[in-house]
């Protein structure tokens, strides 16, 4: 019961801090765009500080830390990764779903920042919107984050991976940097009770250009599941969980 209050300060809390944030900052991103990435990154700083004193929940980066025009192939499993990404890379910009534009104070921001919404649902329609968006002439560089599931994935469930992340490594001829993770033992994707533990994000050796897509797929699957299936057994998780399906 105790840790299921601090959970439900922790929440409010880190969404009156999103206000604060965003209203303190808003005079710096209006006057030069790229202040925005110093925005969001100052706000992830200060909720993976929050979680540590609230709910006992520490977080940790592993890895190199990309610092050039990369893909940055993520598990994603709830808020806290990204949050973890956000806090490390200098210019990170997200693939992610259209409906968030029109998210108070998130979405303003991620537009700052560079982020290109996807509808969901028509792949070939998905695939253009989100290639369009990747190559326009006017948008900021940066660590292109991509969840090649396409959605949040709780542990020990399965989700196929989606054929977008192939397109952009393709076109862009960049070098694909695979991230795991396993905050959704501490952080589900639903829910209010946070609880204590290590949670971590690690980046991965890269994937260097010129893959087939069927090969690249493969590999960073491979590479992601079998790196976030250690974390989460790091985590406290059965090594025995068999991956349901979704």
């Amino acid at each position: 019961m105790i840790q299921y209050i601090r959970s439900l300060v922790f929440i409010v809390q880190m969404y009156l801090a999103m206000v604060i944030y965003a209203v303190a900052f808003l005079p710096l991103v209006l006057w030069d765009r790229s202040k925005a990435f110093t925005a969001v990154r100052a706000y992830s700083q200060y909720v993976r500080w929050s979680a540590r004193w609230i709910v006992n929940l520490r977080s940790e980066v592993r890895g190199t830390v990309p610092q050039d025009e990369v893909i940055i192939a993520s598990k994603h499993q709830s808020f806290f990764d990204i949050i973890l990404i956000v806090s490390v890379l200098p210019r990170p910009k997200f693939i992610m779903k259209s409906s968030l534009r029109y998210a108070p104070i998130l979405g303003w921001y991620a537009e700052r920042i560079g982020c290109v919404p996807v509808n969901r649902g028509k792949r070939t329609q998905a695939i253009r919107q989100m290639m369009e968006g990747v190559t326009a002439g006017d948008a900021p560089a940066g660590q292109l984050v991509i969840f090649p599931q396409g959605t949040r994935v709780a542990p020990g469930a399965y989700l196929p991976y989606k054929v977008g992340t192939a397109v952009i490594y393709a076109t862009t001829g960049q070098s694909c940097v695979p991230a795991a993770t396993n905050v959704g033992v501490f952080w589900p994707r639903k829910g209010i009770l946070r609880k204590p533990g290590l949670a971590v994000v690690e980046f991965l050796p890269p994937i260097a250009p010129g893959l087939e897509r069927q090969a690249f797929l493969t590999r960073l699957e491979q590479d992601v599941e079998v790196a976030s299936d250690r974390l989460m057994a790091e985590g406290g998780m059965a090594n025995d969980v068999q991956p349901t399906r979704i």
